[in-house]
C-alpha cells in the first residue's frame, strides 16, 4: 500500500472528524451522525494502516483520534453498586468456573506433590537431618512447639491482616506472571507445596500429623483453593501466549488478562475470608472437629458459589470480562 496516497485520500475525513470533536456538544443532529460515521471509518483506516503500512507517527495520530471519538460517541460511565453486584454474582464466579479445567488439575497435582514430599521427608531420617539439627526439629514439632504456636504468635486481627496480605500478593503474582509462559507460576506453586510437604513430613515423623492437619485444614482448604485458582489461571494465561485460539494473540491476551485482573480482586476477597479463619478460628480453643468443620463449610460454600452461580452465569455467556460497552473497540483486520 502506498502510504502517501492513502493519507492524501483520507486526510480530509480525519481533519473533519477532528473538527467535529473539538466542537464538543455543540453539534447538530446531522453533525452527530456524521461524527459517528467518521469514527467508524477512521477506526477501519487505523486497522488497515497497522496491518499494511505500520507508520508509527500516523498510527499514533489515528489511535488518538479514534480514542477521542470513541469517548465522545460512547460517553463515560461511573462505576456503581450494580457493577460490584454483577462482578460478585456473575463476573468473578463465571471466570473461575471457565478456568476450572486449569485450576482443578493444578489443585490435584499440587496436593499429590505435597503428599509425596511429606511422605519422602517423613520416611527418610537423612532428609530430615538435611533440613535442620535434631534439636531444632524437635523444637518445631513438639507439643507447644513452633508449628502450634505460629498461629497464636500475634494478635488475631493483625495476624489475619498479615496472612491476607501475603496470600493476596502470592495470588496476584501467579496471575500477573502467568504471561511469562507460566514458568514463574510453577515455581511459586512448587514453593507453596514444598512448605506444606515439609510440615506434613516433619509432624508425621514426630507422630503428630493429626495435630498438623487440625491446624492447617480449617483455613488451608479455602486458602490453597484460592492459590490453585490463581495458579491455574496464570498457567492458562501463559498457554494463551502459545496458542491464542481463533482470535489474534493480542485480543486473546487482552480478554484473558482483563479476566485475570478481575479474578485477582475476587480472590483477594476469598483470601480475606481465609485470613479471618486463620486468625480467629485456627488458634481458637474450639475442638479440632469444630475448626475443621468450619474450614470444610467455607470450602463448600466457595465451590457451590463457583459451580452454581458461576456455571449459570457462564452458560448465559458471561466471560468474566468487562461489559461489552466498556471494552475497547474491536477494529476490523485487513485481509
Amino acid at each position: 500500500m502506498d502510504l502517501d496516497v492513502y493519507v492524501t485520500a483520507h486526510r480530509a475525513e480525519w481533519e473533519r472528524l477532528d473538527h467535529l470533536l473539538r466542537r464538543g456538544r455543540k453539534l447538530t443532529g446531522a453533525e452527530a451522525d456524521e461524527l459517528v460515521a467518521l469514527y467508524q471509518r477512521t477506526a477501519t483506516h487505523l486497522s488497515i494502516v497497522q496491518s499494511s503500512a505500520p507508520d508509527p507517527v500516523l498510527t499514533a495520530r489515528l489511535t488518538q483520534l479514534v480514542a477521542r471519538a470513541r469517548a465522545t460517541v460512547t460517553g463515560t460511565r461511573r462505576a456503581s453498586w450494580r457493577d460490584a453486584a454483577r462482578f460478585l454474582t456473575a463476573g468473578f464466579p463465571a471466570a473461575v468456573y471457565r478456568a476450572r479445567h486449569w485450576w482443578v488439575p493444578t489443585a490435584l497435582l499440587s496436593t499429590l506433590l505435597a503428599a509425596l514430599i511429606g511422605w519422602w521427608i517423613g520416611t527418610h531420617p537423612e532428609v530430615q537431618a538435611a533440613l535442620g539439627a535434631p534439636a531444632d526439629l524437635r523444637e518445631m514439632t513438639r507439643p507447644g512447639g513452633q508449628y502450634e504456636t505460629y498461629y497464636s504468635s500475634h494478635p488475631a486481627a493483625s495476624f489475619a491482616a498479615q496472612v491476607w496480605t501475603n496470600n493476596a500478593q502470592a495470588a496476584a503474582m501467579c496471575l500477573v506472571l502467568g504471561a511469562f509462559l507460566g514458568i514463574p507460576v510453577l515455581w511459586i506453586l512448587f514453593m507453596n507445596m514444598l512448605n506444606v510437604g515439609v510440615g506434613i513430613g516433619l509432624m508425621a515423623s514426630a507422630g503428630r500429623l493429626d495435630i498438623f492437619l487440625g491446624l492447617i485444614l480449617p483455613h488451608g482448604l479455602l486458602e490453597l483453593t484460592a492459590v490453585f485458582v490463581a495458579a491455574g489461571t496464570g498457567l492458562r494465561l501463559g498457554w494463551t501466549v502459545v496458542d491464542p485460539g481463533p482470535t489474534t494473540r493480542r485480543a486473546a491476551l487482552a480478554e484473558r488478562g482483563r479476566a485475570a485482573v478481575g479474578m485477582a480482586m475476587g480472590l483477594a476477597l476469598v483470601l480475606f475470608v481465609s485470613g479471618l479463619i486463620e486468625g480467629f478460628v485456627t488458634p481458637s480453643g474450639l475442638p479440632t472437629w469444630a475448626r475443621i468443620t468450619i474450614g470444610i463449610a467455607a470450602e463448600l460454600v466457595f465451590l457451590l458459589y463457583v459451580y452454581v452461580l458461576g456455571g449459570r452465569a457462564a452458560r448465559r455467556g458471561e466471560q468474566g470480562d468487562l461489559a461489552e460497552s466498556d471494552r475497547g473497540a474491536a477494529l476490523p483486520t485487513a485481509a
